[in-house]
């Protein structure tokens, strides 16, 4: 199977430093309609793999889940941001169904670190973390989008969970870019050892006569 987390990794890093600017400099605009396609985007990319990954698990299952499931619920709630977005709708109620995957995440947060899950368990494990508290206080960020503290505060914790993905995304790109060696065609499982009349040993591969004669 295809292992494409580095594609889920990298989309989020992305969405969250788009959500941490919105909730800076955008939310507050009256015509919020051009911050539709960035969200769009991320909502797309990620429901698109998320749920692939959910069906197909081309890796261990602990991070089929983990990965699949937390960037597709994220990668909803971001394709309903641009919707809302796009038409003019508050988004108060996108809040509420945040809270619940934020919960979820900073769960499998705490399994990942426990069980020492991932080849960086307390970085992943905190990476996740942190952007389930985003999840969880998304509702009242948007409820009380006048209050400038809340809003600074919530996009700090964003560009946090982002820059803690960071290392995680680019080192997955590094490793995936190195390539196997193709195994030969002629493998040792596939050779047998027969012993000629002279006692010479020879190794003879499939293909090959059934006896080479004496």
């Amino acid at each position: 199977m295809i292992d494409y987390v580095t594609l889920l990794l990298v989309n989020m890093v992305s969405g969250l430093v788009v959500l941490a600017f919105f909730l800076w400099w955008g939310i507050r605009h009256k015509d919020r309609r051009d911050w539709a396609p960035a969200f769009g985007i991320t909502g797309l990319i990620g429901t698109v793999a998320g749920l692939a990954m959910t069906f197909t698990w081309p890796i261990p299952a602990p991070y089929s889940m983990a990965y699949g499931e937390m960037s597709t619920l994220l990668g909803v709630l971001f394709l309903g941001t641009a919707w809302a977005l796009h038409g003019g709708w508050r988004l108060h109620p996108l809040g509420i169904y945040a809270f619940f995957p934020g919960v979820a995440a900073i769960l499998i947060g705490v399994r990942i670190i426990h069980l020492s899950l991932t080849a960086a368990p307390v970085l992943s494990g905190i990476g996740f973390i942190v952007t389930g508290l985003g999840g969880i206080f998304a509702g009242l960020t948007l409820w009380k989008q006048d209050a400038m503290v809340l809003r600074l505060v919530g996009g700090f914790v964003m560009l946090a969970a982002a820059g803690l993905w960071v290392p995680t995304t680019y080192m997955a790109y590094w490793f995936h870019m190195e390539v196997s060696p193709p195994s030969s065609t002629t493998t040792d499982d596939s050779r047998e050892t027969i012993e000629n009349d002279d006692g010479q040993d020879q190794t003879e591969g499939p293909a090959a006569p059934a006896s080479q004669g004496s």
